[in-house]
C-alpha cells in the first residue's frame, strides 16, 4: 500500500515541491509546513519568490533571506493548536552563492578577489541555471541543520519544472566547458591575458570576440574563469553530490499541477523523468479541482431556481432562476471536464503515488485560517 501524503510529511526529512508556475507550489509547501508544525515538526519552509499574499497569511510583513519564526500567537488567534514551529525563509540566490564562494575558496583572498569581481556580481544572479543550483545548495546546506526536523522547498518559478534537475549538470557543464578552458589557458599564472598561450583556432576565435565585446572585456572574462576554477575546481563532483542528495530517502518529491491539461501532462513529465534519475515521487497534489455541484445528476430547472429563491424569500432580477439553471449546468460541464483531464494521472499513479485533490477555494488563501484549512486537506487525502 502506497504511503499517504500525511506518511511522507511525518516521516521524512526533506519535502520539495514541483510543478509548472501557477499551479500553487508555493501555497501548497507552506501548507505542508503548517500541518508538519501542527503535529509537533520543527519545520524549515524556504521559498523562492513567494508571493506577498503568502508572506501575510503567515503573518509576516515580508518574506526575506532571513529566518522568521512564525509567532505561535498567530496560531493561537486563528484557532489552530500548535505543537511544533514554523520558521520561513526566502532563497537569496546571490547570498548562497556568496556563501557557497566563502566556504570552497582556497583562501580568504581569492574568495573577496572573487566576491569583488564585477562580473561575478553579474552572473551571481543572472546566469543561467544559478537560481535553481543555488536552491539546491541551500537545500543541502539546511537538510544538515540540526534546530529542523523537516526542511520543504518550494522549487524556483521555472517554465519547465524539470530545469530544477537539470541545473547542476548544466552549470557544471557551463563551467567547464572548452571555451572556459581557453579562458584560463589564456590566462598566465601572472594573471596577464594572452593570446599567444592557446592553440591557433581558439585564439581566432577569442579575436573574433574581442572584437566584438571591446578589448577590456576578454582579459576580465579570464580572470573571472580564473578565479571560479579555484573554486569550482571539482565542480562536476560538487553538483553530483548535490544530485545524490536528493536521491536520499530522506527526500520526497510533491509533484503540484492544476487540472489543465498541459500542467498535467508537464507534472507527468517530471515524474517520468524523476522514475529515470532514481528520485522518490512522493505524491501529486491537484489544486483548485472543481467538485460536481449538489443535484449534477437531476439539475434543477427554471422552476425549481424560482422556487428556492421565493422560499428563501429572495427578490432578483426576473432572469435570476434562468442565470442560476446556467451556471450550475457551467459548473457540472466543468467539473467534468477536470475529472477527464485528471483520469491520466490516475492511470499513470496506478495506486503506486497517492493523488491529492484539494478543491477550488472560493476566495484565495490569504490567511493562516485558509492556510490551515488547505493543510488538513492535504493531510486528509482531499476530496
Amino acid at each position: 500500500m502506497a504511503e499517504t501524503l500525511a506518511d511522507l510529511v511525518m516521516s521524512r526529512r526533506v519535502v520539495i515541491t514541483v510543478g509548472a508556475g501557477g499551479v500553487g507550489k508555493t501555497t501548497t509547501a507552506a501548507a505542508l509546513g503548517v500541518a508538519a508544525a501542527k503535529r509537533g515538526k520543527r519545520v524549515l519552509c524556504l521559498t523562492i519568490d513567494p508571493a506577498r499574499r503568502l508572506a501575510e497569511a503567515l503573518g509576516l510583513q515580508t518574506m526575506s533571506g532571513e529566518e522568521q519564526k512564525v509567532g505561535a500567537e498567530l496560531f493561537a488567534k486563528a484557532g489552530i493548536p500548535m505543537k511544533g514551529s514554523l520558521t520561513a525563509m526566502m532563497l537569496d540566490t546571490k547570498r548562497t552563492f556568496d556563501e557557497l564562494i566563502e566556504k570552497y575558496s582556497s583562501s580568504p583572498e581569492k574568495a573577496q578577489q572573487l566576491l569583488g569581481n564585477k562580473l561575478y556580481q553579474y552572473i551571481s544572479t543572472s546566469l543561467a541555471g544559478t537560481q535553481e543550483y543555488m536552491a539546491m545548495e541551500k537545500l543541502v546546506a539546511v537538510q544538515a541543520d540540526p534546530r529542523f526536523d523537516l526542511v520543504i522547498l518550494d522549487t524556483p518559478p521555472t517554465a519547465n519544472a524539470i530545469d530544477f534537475l537539470d541545473a547542476p549538470a548544466k552549470l557544471a557543464d557551463a563551467i567547464d566547458s572548452a571555451a572556459m578552458r581557453w579562458f584560463m589557458q589564456a590566462f598566465e599564472s601572472s594573471g596577464k591575458f594572452s593570446l599567444n598561450l592557446l592553440a591557433r583556432s581558439a585564439a581566432a576565435v577569442l579575436r573574433g570576440l574581442g572584437r566584438i565585446t571591446g578589448a577590456g572585456f576578454l582579459p576580465a572574462v579570464a580572470e573571472l574563469i580564473t578565479q571560479l576554477n579555484d573554486l569550482f575546481g571539482g565542480f562536476k563532483q560538487r553538483a553530483k553530490l548535490v544530485e545524490e542528495a536528493l536521491r536520499s530517502k530522506e527526500v520526497s518529491f510533491v509533484l503540484v499541477t492544476s487540472p489543465a491539461p498541459m500542467s498535467i501532462q508537464e507534472v507527468l513529465f517530471f515524474s517520468e523523468r524523476l522514475e529515470e534519475s532514481g528520485m522518490p515521487r512522493g505524491a501529486f497534489v491537484i489544486n483548485r479541482f472543481r467538485q460536481p455541484p449538489p443535484c449534477s445528476e437531476h439539475p434543477p430547472t427554471v422552476g425549481d431556481a424560482a422556487q428556492a429563491l421565493s422560499a428563501h424569500g429572495l427578490k432578483l432580477d426576473d432572469d435570476a432562476p434562468e442565470r442560476m439553471t446556467r451556471a450550475h449546468s457551467d459548473a457540472v460541464r466543468l467539473a467534468a471536464l477536470d475529472a477527464l483531464h485528471v483520469r491520466s494521472l490516475d492511470q499513470r499513479a496506478n495506486g503506486k503515488v497517492p493523488i491529492v485533490r484539494v478543491p477550488e477555494l472560493a476566495s484565495d488563501v490569504h490567511d493562516l485560517g485558509n492556510l490551515a484549512l488547505v493543510a488538513e486537506t492535504l493531510m486528509t487525502g482531499g476530496v
